[in-house]
């Protein structure tokens, strides 16, 4: 088989083929016939059928000798023109069953998305190129057991885990599909739903695998992707993973983010943590940095007096919040703690007037 890193025409491919005596595909084909390798759910696999055939669509005329039967008299239309024709037909008719079946998935993700929003939980997503390892770190951070592979584009389907960030907030994580440099247009629109949790978060945790001698190019590469879907303004953080990989003269994460993103041509002002998703080395830090980076649900001090026959309230407040202080008095009992807002309005009845001030960085406090 001959593999072409551009795109073919089908004339051109028929024509390579015709030269060299062997198949020939384009990256398109290729990159799709992975896809449908990977696809494991109802939802992915229709996301890869659309792609497949808008992209044989336009090439079935390529394939002219395998379909052609001319027969009949001068000027009449053959045989083969017919089955042209009602394959066209057959395939038109499919991408429209599939565009309508593609869309309730997406009503139902934004649905999801509107009730996990009713509830102050921010969604935070793992973008980054192919391979970098964003299924280790999911796996690391969410103690979950996703198929985590050396392989291009092993996750197709999103995966949802919950996390407790150190500020004792709780957080979504999303783990997506890895982007690739020249993602085939079709594949960037049938995976449109999948791709919208990641323009929905809160924070992207932009993956990397550092050890890669064409990082900059990768990192480049998903901020033009993230730009097409609507996310270049999600706040970032810069994460480099396989820090187990890196010498250890090469390890200021500093150093190393701002370099990439120079390279890339990008805000030098995302901060950047390096982390071992395999060992778990730089994993506490980069909890800390979420903590510090998520845009929601913020921390504030506070005061509650709650009675003692709410024991429910107490061991709430200490399974969420920090507490600083605990005193008795009487039936009340008086908690000072940094809490998010949404534990806040949950005992919004017990908090004490005039008493809640910003945490400007509740992990160090």
């Amino acid at each position: 088989m001959l593999i072409a890193d551009n795109d073919l025409t089908p004339t051109q491919q028929r024509n390579l083929e015709n030269a060299v005596g062997v198949k020939v595909i384009d990256r398109t084909q290729l990159i799709l016939d992975i896809f449908a390798k990977r696809a494991r759910t109802s939802e992915g696999r229709l996301q890869v059928e659309l792609a497949q055939l808008k992209y044989l669509l336009p090439r079935l005329a390529g394939k002219g000798v395998a379909l052609s039967r001319l027969g009949g008299g001068i000027g009449t239309r053959g045989p083969g023109e017919t089955k042209l024709e009602t394959d066209r037909r057959r395939i038109a008719d499919r991408i429209k069953k599939l565009e309508s079946d593609l869309e309730r998935v997406r009503a139902g993700r934004a649905l999801h998305r509107k009730k996990r929003k009713a509830a102050p939980v921010p969604t935070i997503s793992l973008a980054g190129y192919t391979n970098a390892g964003k299924s280790t770190l999911f796996n690391r951070l969410t103690a979950a057991n996703v198929t985590a592979d050396a392989r291009m584009f092993a996750t197709l389907d999103p995966t949802i885990r919950s996390i407790t960030l150190p500020s004792r907030r709780q957080a979504l994580l999303s783990d997506t599909v890895g982007f690739v440099r020249n993602l085939p247009t079709t594949l960037i629109d049938a995976f449109r739903a999948t791709l919208e949790e990641v323009s929905e978060a809160a924070l992207i945790l932009h993956v990397v695998d550092a050890s890669n001698e064409h990082a900059a190019a990768h990192v480049a590469e998903v901020f033009r992707v993230l730009g097409e879907i609507g996310a270049s303004g999600t706040p970032q953080v810069l994460v480099l993973n396989k820090s187990d990989r890196i010498l250890p003269g090469d390890s200021d994460p500093a150093v190393m983010g701002d370099r990439l993103l120079a390279a890339a041509g990008q805000d030098s002002n995302t901060p950047a943590i390096l982390v071992s998703g395999l060992t778990g080395g730089g994993i506490e830090k980069l909890l800390e940095q979420i903590d510090v980076a998520l845009p929601f649900d913020v921390v504030e001090r506070a005061r509650f007096r709650i009675p003692l026959k709410d024991g429910s309230a107490i061991a709430l407040l200490h399974e969420r919040g920090r507490i600083l202080s605990e005193d008795y008095h009487g039936n009340l009992c008086e908690i000072e703690a940094d809490a998010p807002e949404s534990l806040r309005q949950r005992l919004h009845r017990y908090a004490v007037l005039n008493s809640t001030k910003p945490v400007e960085n509740p992990v160090h406090k």
